[in-house]
């Protein structure tokens, strides 16, 4: 029998159970992690003991799933979630079991678990490894199969196959014939799934080495119709010109490129152009164009994740993105022109929005732009940003007492004076002293509203 080394604090948590007469698994995605050579981000265990019993174990317990069995257990501060062995009947809503029973033994724990490389136990403390089904097999393989019949699996939970397409997408792996052929038969189940559950997966697809590995995985067996409709409408549409892809492949290839660490710039890369389809005409040359597919692309990133149920903040900062990526720099153009530039897209986005015009060149071609591309266009733009000039009303040396106190009526006319302020401080810096703007103030008032 293989033996594993078990962490000492495990082994410690462990003699909580074996001390009392019970036994104790590490299961879940810390084995499987174990057996891929990286470190467990967190732990689950399984016991024979029931969620009374293993109450009065320790000091305090959490009871965050007790309906199933589950509690959660602070330890030397890790939390520890423990769930007694059991068995499931009946998934009617297509996610949760309608009945829960305890099972006598782990083995019949892990018969209830989604994948083979999920489902192996390390008993506590002596470190033997359980694995009635071949998942070591299937991690050394790089193969994703589900514990027994993959369609029983499947109806059993709607949430597993877009479970399957991220660990593929995070691990490289590929699917086990049957495993895959049974998806798109499961589709009506995942359509029941709380929308909460199925972001939650679609962001850790986008947030893994590859995201089209999992995208495409997701296109081929009909979850992508399902989830993300408008994604799968850019396939075939094609380009030409500079793009050697369609747009869903250049859609995928930009989110690939986009930063790992920022779910932001990878829901930008891949939605950037979702509004293309909608707007391709063909010109008399018999060229494409895509005329507006930036503002037609931000509305839908807007309907997406609203769908979703993306943070306001994640969707907000997404749509604009995707709504100020078509810029074009040219060297000629005036500091005022690039102070302008700045306002619109706002300082803190630059960066991101650079980054994602550069995953977006890489889109294009398929290869990395030349790291200088933007280099004199953000060159200028930091020459701007640290003589520190006004980027927003608020940087203005007037506001709306100051006008008020001046004799200018407070409404809608002191709005409009200031922003003809901003504007004109736009395009001379030299003019942001309060003085100054009075007198412009006055002067506006004189012409245009009195």
């Amino acid at each position: 029998m293989d033996i594993v080394r078990v962490p000492d604090l495990l082994r410690d948590f462990s003699s909580f159970f074996t001390g009392n007469g019970h036994q104790v698994y590490l299961v879940g995605g810390a084995v499987r992690d174990m057996f891929l050579g990286k470190e467990a981000d967190d732990w689950d265990v399984a016991t024979d003991a029931d969620p009374e019993r293993v109450t009065a174990l320790f000091k305090r317990v959490i009871p965050t799933g007790i309906e199933h069995g589950t509690v959660t257990i602070p330890f030397r501060g890790r939390m520890i979630e423990c769930t007694t062995f059991r068995t499931e009947q009946g998934y009617s809503d297509g996610r949760r079991p309608d009945s829960v029973a305890y099972a006598a033994t782990i083995e019949e724990d892990l018969s209830r678990r989604d994948f083979t490389m999920n489902a192996i136990a390390v008993s506590l403390p002596d470190g033997h490894v359980i694995d009635p089904f071949g998942g070591r097999a299937d991690i050394r393989a790089g193969i994703i199969r589900t514990v027994g019949v993959a369609s029983e699996r499947f109806a059993e939970d709607g949430l597993r196959p877009l479970r399957g397409v991220r660990f593929a997408s995070q691990l490289g792996f590929s699917f086990e014939h049957e495993t895959l052929s049974a998806i798109p038969a499961a589709i009506p189940v995942t359509a029941k799934v709380a929308r909460e559950r199925v972001r939650e997966e679609i962001s850790k697809i986008l947030l893994s080495p590859v995201p089209s590995t999992g995208l495409r995985f997701m296109e081929a067996t009909g979850l992508l119709e399902l989830v993300l409709p408008e994604l799968q409408r850019c396939k075939g549409v094609d380009q030409k010109g500079m793009h050697r892809f369609d747009v869903f492949d250049h859609l995928l290839a930009t989110c690939d490129a986009c930063p790992r660490d920022s779910l932001e710039l990878r829901l930008a890369g891949l939605l950037h152009d979702i509004g293309k389809p909608e707007v391709r005409s063909v010109d008399a040359a018999g060229n494409y164009t895509f005329y507006g597919h930036e503002t037609a692309s931000a509305r839908i990133v807007t309907e997406i994740l609203t769908r979703l149920r993306y943070p306001l903040k994640t969707m907000h900062l997404v749509e604009h993105l995707v709504r100020q990526h078509m810029f074009h720099y040219e060297s000629h153009w005036t500091d005022a022109a690039i102070r302008r530039f700045i306002v619109r897209v706002e300082p803190e986005h630059i960066e991101a929005l650079f980054a994602l015009r550069r995953a977006d060149s890489t889109g294009i071609t398929g290869f990395a732009p030349d790291p200088s591309a933007l280099a004199q266009f953000s060159e200028r733009i930091q020459a701007i940003m640290d003589a520190e000039h006004a980027f927003s009303l608020k940087d203005l040396a007037v506001n709306g007492r100051d006008l008020i106190e001046a004799g200018i009526p407070a409404g809608p006319t002191t709005g409009k004076i200031l922003n003809e302020l901003f504007e004109t401080v736009l395009d001379d810096p030299s003019l942001n002293v309060k003085a100054r703007l009075m007198e412009i103030a006055r002067e506006l008032v004189k012409t245009r509203y009195s």
